[in-house]
């Protein structure tokens, strides 16, 4: 059996320093510049044309020259201009700017896909420092002549799993191929989800919310298969994986797998939205997130709630804005029984209506509901249609705005009046007007 040939370095850096000097670099120079300013122009054009979101463009980024579009057609035009220069002219800048903006795409590829699919993740910044270092040292290499060097070496360091064989080279590879499929599948996935969730609410969002994640989801399952493809795994040796996961989901992860398949449930039946006011164990909040695992609930305070879904499932959750958004609130009024009912009770609907918060159909209606011991006790009863932003504020403003009015129009709100009967021979003094024995 021979031994696979070494390769040598191809390039040689004293004749790259060397002509380097020649006109011909200058020319070069000048056209690299060239396509520089042309992609820059493009992009600024398609900008316009296309009027990008700043925050979630991959493409475009925020600046003309920050997106992944700016040095892929930088790229492009490179390459077009090699190919033309080196028909008729010895080639010796392009020759290395070419591995450098392919470098620079891959960069702006690696950090822009993270930035759009996990925002202000803590561990953003170092992934994406280790890419720009795979990148630049892997330029360098490339330019060096020393890669292919490198690769042999490493393919010679190899071993036998099962009926597979395994070395340096091909865990390199796959791992490199399975970070490129998870940029691909997250870029594609964050793609589809930007365009899904636009303008989405209520019902429609929850909807696309569930096929969002079905998407990714797929994505992902089938970059694992083609990264473990291009690794030379087996696919058949998984079956015994899969049956050991399959045996732990039905002990131990059953709890895991419920909340999963109970989070597509809620999103498919829509039953819960985002954006509902829902009362879930005592607590009372806005369902801000619907995740696969868990739902986010936000209540009026700031707290946050994070419920498993598949307590959304199997308990009695109180949707109060399903089949529609508006809310009744009441507020409790006593007025003394002297008081003029009529004219209590149109009092008592001026004051809510003159919130703007208060909605005029249904119109707010203020009822006779009891007869109190001290006095005559009144319900006020009105609707809303934004109980997320606070509804005790609301109650306080008409709570005062009924007393201002009461106050002015000489309507009395009764002290409790109770009667005191005093048993046994002790001296008592007549009060005028109060029989004796009575305090």
């Amino acid at each position: 059996m021979t031994a696979t040939p070494t390769p040598i370095p191809i390039n040689d850096f004293s004749l790259w320093l060397t002509s380097f000097g020649q006109p011909e670099a200058l020319l070069e120079l000048a056209i690299l510049a060239t396509c520089g300013l042309l992609a820059w122009g493009l992009v600024a054009l398609l900008r316009r044309v296309f009027s990008p979101d700043e925050s979630h463009s991959i493409w475009f980024g925020s600046g003309l020259v920050d997106g992944v579009l700016f040095p892929t057609l930088l790229l492009g035009l490179g390459f077009a201009a090699r190919t033309l220069w080196s028909a008729s002219h010895p080639v010796h800048l392009l020759r290395i700017a070419i591995p450098v903006l392919l470098a620079l795409v891959v960069i702006r590829v690696g950090v822009k896909v993270l930035q759009v699919a996990f925002r202000q993740a803590a561990w953003l910044r170092p992934i994406e420092r280790t890419i720009s270092w795979v990148a630049w040292l892997t330029m360098v290499l490339w330019v060096s002549g020393l890669l292919p060097v490198l690769l042999n070496e490493l393919d010679q360091i190899s071993w036998k799993i099962g009926g597979s064989k395994l070395s340096v080279r091909t865990l390199i590879e796959g791992a490199l191929t399975a970070c490129a499929v998870l940029l691909v599948t997250l870029w594609i996935s964050s793609a589809i989800e930007s365009r899904l969730l636009r303008a989405a609410t209520g019902s429609e969002l929850s909807l696309r919310k569930a096929a969002s994640n079905a998407t990714r989801a797929l994505l992902m399952f089938v970059g694992l298969i083609a990264a473990l493809t291009s690794v030379g795994i087996d696919l058949s040796a998984l079956s015994v994986l899969g049956g050991a996961i399959g045996v732990g989901i039905g002990f131990g992860l059953q709890k895991l797998a419920a909340n999963y398949v109970s989070g597509f449930v809620i999103l498919t039946e829509r039953s819960m939205r985002i954006g509902d006011m829902v009362r879930v164990d005592n607590f009372e909040g806005r369902i801000t997130d619907i995740k696969a695992r868990f739902t986010v609930i936000r209540s009026i305070a700031g707290r946050e709630a994070i419920v498993p879904n598949e307590i959304l499932i199997t308990s009695r959750v109180e949707n109060l804005s399903l089949a529609d958004p508006r809310v009744s609130q009441s507020t409790l009024v006593n007025v003394a029984y002297e008081s003029d009912v009529d004219r209590v009770a149109s009092l008592l609907t001026e004051a809510a209506r003159a919130q703007p918060r208060v909605l005029a159909d249904p119109a707010p209606m203020a009822a006779l509901s009891a007869f109190g011991a001290d006095g005559l006790e009144f319900t006020l009863s009105y609707w809303i249609a934004d109980p997320e932003v606070g509804t005790l504020g609301l109650k306080s403003d008409i709570n005062r705005a009924i007393l201002t009015t009461f106050r002015a129009q000489g309507i009395d709100i009764p002290y409790p009046q109770r009667v005191l009967h005093v048993t046994g021979n002790q001296p008592t003094v007549a009060t005028p007007g109060r029989p004796p024995g009575v305090v």
